[in-house]
């Protein structure tokens, strides 16, 4: 709970990263045939796949709050796709060379690097126990170069599938060495996050601001919503919209013991309360679960009566 790396002598640790590898790997794979805006936001159904196989393997609950979370990411992510934007086509890696080199980028990629170094000698030491946000934005900024850097990557396993000289390319190398210090960079401050903080709250917080990043660093690399139609735009952002909603339910409500069994008696609450009225008799008694609540509810009510009559009574 101090944000250590005692969880690297832990064989179940390492058990689930090269699990994930496993998983990035097809992750790898589709940003390397498909934008990074459908790619990214997509990755919400690796969260709703986890709550489902919990409930089944780790015996966790899965409240109705979270099978609507996972009913909406499910719709959120096929609005998504209807709605996809289409990258310029990057064929080769001096086409690549050319997108990294564009000044809009350089910008942004400069803007990324010295707010990750502010936030990791400056501003973590002092307020990384305490404030959830700074471990979870360096990993979600330097996710964004992460994945520039797996598109290029990408490109680059396919020229040399077809036969082209691409290690002798020097972007191949500088594409791969920041690969691995974005990743490592990433690994570390999110298990810190997960070691100090609850992991209902970095899941969601984490998904947001990530996909943010990388949806933000893809339309300056790849100017994908230029050509754009506005029912897309609107149709792409209405389906991220819905994807958080539902990791929100998912994971803000885990804890809550709340089923369609409980919606019946939870609304004869409500009612009650809403028009300050009493069930009858034999509802009270229909109920077992409410009886002694309503058995209260009618002898103050009663002792509520004869006070208002005690001067009635008295003759």
């Amino acid at each position: 709970g101090q944000g250590g790396h005692a969880y690297l002598k832990e064989w179940l640790w390492w058990a689930g990263l090269l699990s994930m590898g496993a998983g990035e790997v097809a992750n790898f794979a589709a940003y390397a045939f498909a934008p990074a805006t459908l790619v990214t936001p997509l990755g919400a159904l690796s969260v709703l796949v986890s709550a489902i196989l919990s409930s089944f393997f780790l015996n966790e609950k899965l409240n109705l709050h979270g099978k609507i979370g996972c009913l909406l990411s499910i719709l959120g992510s096929t609005v998504m796709v209807i709605h996809a934007p289409q990258e310029e086509e990057v064929e080769t890696l001096n086409e690549m060379s050319h997108k990294l080199g564009d000044p809009g980028f350089v910008v942004f990629a400069t803007l990324v690097v010295i707010v990750s170094l502010i936030l990791i000698f400056v501003v973590g030491p002092r307020h990384g126990q305490t404030n959830i946000l700074v471990y979870i934005t360096i990993c979600s900024v330097i996710g964004a170069l992460s994945v520039s850097c797996v598109k290029g990557l990408g490109i680059a396993i396919k020229e040399l599938f077809a036969g082209k000289p691409v290690l002798e390319h020097p972007l191949s190398w500088i594409l791969l060495l920041s690969l691995i210090v974005c990743v490592s960079t990433q690994i570390n401050y999110l298990n810190r996050a997960l070691d100090i903080f609850n992991t209902s709250i970095v899941t969601p917080i984490y998904y947001v601001i990530f996909t943010t990043s990388v949806l933000t660093c893809s339309a300056i690399l790849f100017k994908e919503w230029q050509h754009m139609a506005a029912d897309d735009i609107i149709g792409t952002f209405s389906g991220f919209l819905t994807i958080i909603v539902g990791i929100f339910l998912l994971h803000a409500f885990k804890d809550v013991n709340f089923t369609l069994a409980n919606l019946p008696l939870s609304l004869r609450k409500d009612e009650r309360a809403a028009n300050g009225t009493l069930l009858s008799t034999y509802d009270c008694f229909n109920h077992d679960e409410e009886s002694s609540a309503c058995l209260g509810e009618m002898q103050s009510t009663e002792s509520l009566s004869a006070r208002r009559n005690g001067s009635l009574s008295a003759f």
